[in-house]
């Protein structure tokens, strides 16, 4: 499988560009170090979404120990999440920062 390619640096002044997962819609995302805490920003449309940073080395060693696939899910932030997803385990207070987002 190749690997997508992703318009943008990461950075606010050149976002990485990505599509949504049935690739209809577009969404911009970059990492801001300068925020306190460091953040990564999502922004869809007009909506701004902060993040920890340290999000992408959590999920990472999650992923790891987990050892296989896992879904990611797509829940409305009002509804429950699926239960063994990314998703789920984002939400979830037993994460390193507790769940939620700031």
């Amino acid at each position: 499988m190749a690997k997508p390619s992703v318009k943008g640096k990461g950075t606010v002044d050149s976002p990485w560009v990505l599509k949504t997962p049935p690739g209809t819609s577009e969404y911009k995302m970059y990492r801001d170090e300068a925020s306190d805490p460091p953040a990564l920003v999502c922004i869809v449309g007009t909506t701004k979404l902060s993040y920890h940073l340290r999000c992408l080395e959590d999920l990472h060693a999650m992923l790891k120990k987990h050892g296989d696939w896992m879904l990611l899910g797509s829940a409305d932030e009002q509804k429950p999440a699926t239960e063994g997803t990314v998703e789920a385990w984002a939400r979830s207070p037993k994460n390193p920062v507790g769940g939620g987002t700031d």
